[in-house]
């Protein structure tokens, strides 16, 4: 059987009702009427063959209502790694591209200087630690007086602190990962002058990863923590990664009028890069029991979300029925009002017949191509 456009490119519904009032009129006058014997109301379709069509149940099954957006990866955490203090780079200890954990040592600045200068903060520290225990003891005995006591007490106080300051820089020469993490490319060599501005490599941490995008704001009410997300990226495609919201920003921005939304993706295949432009679809609805019909079966597209269908009823007559069409999906479309489900709607055939026509159903193995599974 040739399959038929579901729409009618020729013919709109005011010609269509004009027809059918023509043929209408022409049956009567043919002896259609109660006068002539026949059934009231049969006038307007006697003469007409019955017509063979194809249709599908109207089916309830799970529907999920998404937003398709664009947004970009980011890390879990990333940083430049810098040194704390100036100096020269004694030893590199890390690959780039190495996992490391949080603590490893990644570089060593030369720590001759530093050293010394420790020794000879220790030293002071010493003395003056004696010379405040001999105080102590010689104010007790009243043989100091109470000034010279302050004095050694201040003393140890400034040691303490320039001993605790070494040890800082004595510190600072070994530059640690603060989170585990995967070493970048590394920006000096030994033996190298660098100071606190100078990056020396980069630390990320890509398990899991962040995907950042702007929802425009006649959304934010359908936009909550928690809600799954499904992101594709070119460099693997066919490959869906799955995420759950976690961040709503708390403001829209007044230029794009957009709110910042972030979810976060697992990533231990650490396919996915920061950096990476990412489609993705945000799961904002899901109707366990919504009716569902083949696209085929829009007999005429109106204004908005409104259209027609046809419906074949147990006496096998057809009729035009208006339906509010919700989320389209692949092939098919949600009806949100005007069918409860059961209905059997007519997907090819529809150019040949009008309201008030009986039909002849195909066999079942006819419309096998336009059935779907219902969702799981």
């Amino acid at each position: 059987m040739e399959r038929l456009s579901p729409q009618f490119p020729f013919v709109s519904p005011k010609l269509l009702f004009i027809l059918l009032g023509v043929l209408a009129l022409a049956g009567c006058g043919k002896g259609g009427g109660p006068e002539a014997g026949g059934k009231p109301g049969a006038g307007a379709v006697r003469g007409m063959p019955v017509m063979k069509v194809i249709a599908v149940i109207a089916e309830r099954q799970a529907v999920q209502e998404s937003l398709s957006l664009v947004g970009s990866v980011t890390a879990n955490e990333q940083i430049e790694v810098k040194a704390e203090s100036e100096g020269f780079v004694e030893s590199i200890r890390f690959k780039e591209g190495q996992p490391v954990e949080k603590g490893t040592i990644l570089v060593t600045l030369d720590e001759t200087k530093l050293q010394a200068a420790l020794e000879e903060a220790e030293a002071s520290l010493k003395l003056s630690r004696q010379t405040f225990d001999r105080s102590k003891e010689l104010l007790a005995a009243r043989l100091v007086s109470q000034q010279d006591f302050d004095q050694a007490t201040s003393r140890l106080t400034v040691d303490e602190a320039a001993v605790a300051g070494r040890r800082r820089q004595l510190k600072e020469a070994r530059v640690a990962a603060p989170f585990s993490g995967i070493v970048g490319a590394r920006q000096v060599s030994p033996g190298q002058l660098v100071n606190r501005s100078m990056t020396l490599t980069w630390l990320v941490d890509l398990d899991p990863v962040k995907v950042e995008f702007n929802v425009p704001e006649r959304f934010i009410s359908q936009i909550q923590t928690g809600q799954e997300i499904a992101v594709s990226v070119a460099a693997w495609q066919g490959q869906p990664f799955r995420g759950k919201v976690f961040f709503v920003a708390p403001f829209v921005d007044v230029v794009s009028r957009t709110i910042l939304v972030k979810a976060e993706i697992s990533n231990k295949d650490r396919h996915l890069k920061p950096g990476m432009f990412a489609s993705l679809d945000l799961t904002l609805q899901i109707r366990d029991n919504a009716v569902v019909i083949p696209e085929a079966a829009l007999s005429q597209l109106l204004d908005g979300d409104r259209a027609m269908v046809m419906v074949v009823a147990a006496d096998s007559t057809v009729s035009l029925k208006p339906v509010k069409i919700g989320v389209r999906l692949p092939g098919r479309v949600e009806v949100r009002e005007g069918l409860e489900g059961g209905e059997n709607v007519v997907v090819e055939g529809l150019q040949k017949i009008a309201p008030g026509m009986k039909v002849e159903l195909a066999p079942a193995e006819e419309a096998k191509p336009y059935q779907f599974k219902k969702a799981a």
